[in-house]
């Protein structure tokens, strides 16, 4: 069994090395590195920060403007007969958002880039809430009804504003499918291996991965995955509803009292991630360039801005106007980074381990290591650091199992652009619960397949390449749209508003 998990690791050797020159590309040559200032930017940093500036000062800055008129959308009650509330789409798709990356993202950004990271995080996520809002708006815009469901989203918009082609239709959903294939090992992975550490910190003693409770936990873990996937979008949001509330208050909660009792680092917090953000530490490389990468990168791993990826759930809303959804979605990036990220941030830099005599030791550990020994340095020799761990571990567990779901169902959303077929969207399904049971098995295995996890970066950067172009090329449609919701003169959208005549939901509710 190890030799073919070795075999497969090597396989997907070329994966690694593959994603960083593309995240990094152009600064890999010499004479571009050579350039002042513009040296330290890559296409993919130039390419996300250029185009949230752009929409940013395009929409009058909407996620600022109107940011309150969206909480009010999430807030307010409504009677729905097709789809789903946009409450709930917000909940489907923080569910998909709000995962891992936001605790061991985080703690790899400023493990790598130094506090600073932080910073460049929050700028990117502001300038993403306008790429949010674009995506999510294009989505709603030419979103399909299918029986009592609304489905839509990149491989929607994208064939219709590419000419209404069958064959970009379909690659854009592959694409998804192979993104959210290549993440669900990890996130099966992540999702049994907090359940065991879980395990082990309630009963204090230390679990194999090879013992009964592993195997059950493990079989329990995919039984209910596919139970749920199976129930379809509705069945999905219904869990979520729950869950994503439940996950998000118990880690702010936490992270508030470890922030409470470490009040006086406060200001050293601060201290490090402004100054760090334009000199970082020479322990971190002490390259601007770095920091700004880490930052940008990790934000994206983690609120998806730009990728495409959560155009899927702002599809399914039965909202009133196009431009709702396009709101609630900037708001789903301001919760996920403005929020959840930086209390992250709070506790890796304010618990002190990487500067001091044990920086070397920690920079050593692995991702979630480091957030775990961050969070004991908050709290140290007390009984309520084991409290702390457990809700830290279980909000992790949480954070991977939605996620996973959140793939499975937006998989389950673009294979509809391929072929809505029953017998097809459920071959997806199975596709996905496999390879998520394969990263289950590498953790049964005592492995962990290091290039294969290096596919979620190469997956963020395909589909931002993929994405971003046709944003630009629907952004006319958004910006007319975005006028005509900021007029609210009681008149309907419609294919008209836009200069269309292909927007057949809205034209027909609108009759």
């Amino acid at each position: 069994m190890k030799g073919i998990f070795e075999m497969i690791n090597q396989v997907f050797a070329f994966v690694t090395p593959l994603s960083d020159f593309l995240w990094d590309f152009p600064t890999n040559f010499e004479w571009y590195a050579k350039i002042p200032i513009l040296g330290n930017l890559s296409f993919a940093i130039i390419l996300l920060m250029g185009s949230g500036l752009f929409f940013s000062f395009k929409l009058g800055f909407i996620q600022v403007s109107n940011f309150k008129r969206g909480i009010g959308i999430l807030t307010e009650k409504r009677q729905i007969k097709t789809g789903i509330s946009p409450l709930a789409a917000f909940f489907l798709s923080t569910a998909m958002r709000v995962g891992p990356g936001n605790i061991i993202g985080v703690t790899g950004a400023i493990a790598v880039g130094g506090p600073g990271a932080l910073f460049w995080m929050w700028i990117s996520a502001f300038f993403g809430m306008a790429i949010a809002y674009m995506e999510a708006t294009l989505s709603q815009i030419f979103k399909e009804k299918k029986g009592d469901e609304f489905i839509g989203g990149l491989p929607f918009y994208g064939r219709k504003l590419l000419g209404n082609k069958v064959w970009i239709g379909v690659a854009l959903s592959a694409l998804y499918i192979l993104y959210a294939l290549c993440c669900l090992p990890a996130q099966g992975f992540n999702v049994v291996s907090s359940l065991g550490r879980i395990a082990e910190i309630v009963t204090g003693t230390t679990i194999e991965t090879t013992s009964v409770f592993y195997y059950i936990i493990s079989i329990l873990v995919v039984f209910s995955t596919a139970v749920i996937a199976f129930g379809g979008i509705k069945k999905v949001t219904k869990l979520t509803d729950k869950m994503v509330p439940i996950m998000a208050i118990v880690y702010i909660a936490t992270v508030v009292v470890l922030v409470l009792l470490n009040l006086k680092s406060i200001p050293y917090f601060f201290t490090s991630v402004f100054g760090g953000a334009f000199h970082p530490q020479a322990f971190f490389g002490g390259a601007f360039g770095m920091v700004l990468a880490q930052g940008v990168k990790r934000g994206l791993m983690s609120n998806e801005a730009g990728q495409g990826t959560i155009t899927m759930s702002a599809a399914t809303a039965d909202a009133k106007h196009p431009c709702e959804q396009g709101l609630v979605a900037s708001i789903g990036v301001f919760l996920d980074t403005m929020v959840i990220c930086t209390l992250t941030g709070f506790v890796v830099v304010m618990a002190h381990c990487w500067t001091g005599a044990d920086a070397a030791a920690w920079a050593g550990l692995d991702k979630l290591p480091k957030f775990t020994a961050s969070v004991a340095q908050m709290t140290p020799g007390t009984a309520l650091n084991a409290v702390v761990m457990l809700l830290v571990t279980l909000c992790f567990s949480l954070f991977a199992y939605t996620t996973s779901l959140g793939m499975v169902s937006f998989s389950e959303i673009a294979a509809n652009r391929i072929r809505m077929n029953k017998g097809f969207i459920n071959l997806i399904r199975c596709l996905a619960l496999f390879t998520m049971a394969f990263g289950i098995v590498c953790n049964l295995a005592g492995l962990e397949l290091g290039n294969l996890w290096a596919f979620s970066d190469l997956g963020n950067i395909l589909i931002v390449i993929a994405n971003i172009p046709i944003l630009y090329v629907g952004a006319g449609y958004v910006f007319k749209a975005t006028r005509h919701f900021k007029k609210n003169d009681g008149t309907p959208f419609t294919s008209k508003t836009i200069g269309r005549d292909d927007c057949d939901f809205w034209d027909k509710k609108a009759e």
